[in-house]
């Protein structure tokens, strides 16, 4: 049974009883429903913001997770960019030295790849950077493992070829008694004749004219010529693997161009030829087309004290020959 409900009309200053047509109790009903709804959007609303329904719970756990594996994943890569970087230190340092290699440039080590674009599809998740971080560090080891690859495909070919490697190194001393007719070294040297300090490319040997001049190691003669630079007659010899040998000043030639030869093979005589002020072999060594200090090859020909005894006299600041 209703309630009935009674007002007080100001007009007849009576008790009169309410009658509610249909429409009064519809709008009654419909403010009921809207304050169901509020309230229950409210409620809805607090729930999913302070609570967690069991479907959520079991998302955020598997994020957590896939949190942890990939921080896992990324001790892992660090454990693999460490090994791998000290199997790059072994190859440059060990390996290509071993075969007179030079060591990969670190640019290419570094193997950069990519663009800003490269995972930007990756972007616009809660996890993202850690995503794309991974991903980068993924394909830079992998790119860098490339790398490492190829040069081990260098260092084996290298291996193949070492006898022929070693024996066109050049190893030897040019001339004989080379320990006590060195004269001067590599570097800057007063120059015998512009009395100016100039560098000095090679090292002098000085002997008499007609002694004879050895190929320091297995290899082609270039040039076998008289040149016009200072030089005299002179021979250069390409031994392949980015050496080169030149011997000046000569007073005579044995070979030509283009011929073979092997180490400890005569190719000409000691002379006096060029810029020079007294008989003397001046001799180079280059390594892809720079020259390098001589008596560091010098190792296949002498005891430890020869090669003392050399390395103190090529280091004294004197006046060349040439």
């Amino acid at each position: 049974m209703s309630k009935v409900q009674y007002r007080f009309n100001t007009k007849s200053l009576a008790v009169e009883r309410v009658k509610n047509t249909f429409w009064d109790r519809v709008k009654i009903l419909l403010g009921y429903a809207l304050a169901g709804l509020i309230f229950s959007i409210i409620v809805l609303v607090i729930g999913f913001t302070f609570f967690e329904s069991p479907r959520e719970r079991m998302l955020n756990r598997e994020v957590n997770q896939f949190q942890v594996q990939y921080e896992i994943l990324n001790d892992r890569i660090d454990v693999l960019g460490n090994v791998l970087t000290d199997i790059q230190e072994r190859d440059d340092n060990i390996y290509r030295v071993i075969f007179e290699a030079d060591p990969i440039p670190r640019p290419i080590r570094e193997a950069a790849f990519g663009g800003a674009d490269r995972y930007s599809h990756l972007a616009g998740y809660q996890n993202s950077e850690l995503i794309s971080s991974t991903m980068r560090r993924i394909d830079q080891l992998a790119s860098q493992l490339y790398v490492q690859s190829k040069s081990y495909d260098e260092v084996f070919e290298m291996a193949i070829n070492k006898a022929d490697m070693l024996a066109s190194i050049p190893a030897i001393v040019p001339i004989s008694n080379g320990t006590r007719r060195l004269m001067s070294g590599y570097g800057m040297r007063m120059h015998p004749i512009y009395k100016t300090m100039r560098m000095h490319q090679g090292v002098d040997f000085a002997a008499p004219t007609g002694t004879p001049i050895y190929a320091t190691g297995n290899g082609v003669v270039s040039r076998a010529e008289r040149n016009r630079h200072g030089y005299g007659l002179m021979v250069e010899i390409d031994h392949g693997y980015g050496y080169m040998t030149r011997y000046a000043h000569m007073s005579k030639i044995d070979v030509r161009r283009g011929q073979k030869v092997q180490r400890g093979e005569v190719i000409g005589e000691v002379g006096n030829t060029g810029t020079s002020t007294a008989p003397h072999l001046h001799y180079e060594v280059h390594r892809n087309d720079r020259t390098v200090n001589p008596v560091h090859y010098f190792h296949n020909d002498l005891t430890p004290k020869e090669f003392e005894i050399i390395i103190e006299r090529a280091s004294r600041v004197n006046q060349s020959l040439s």
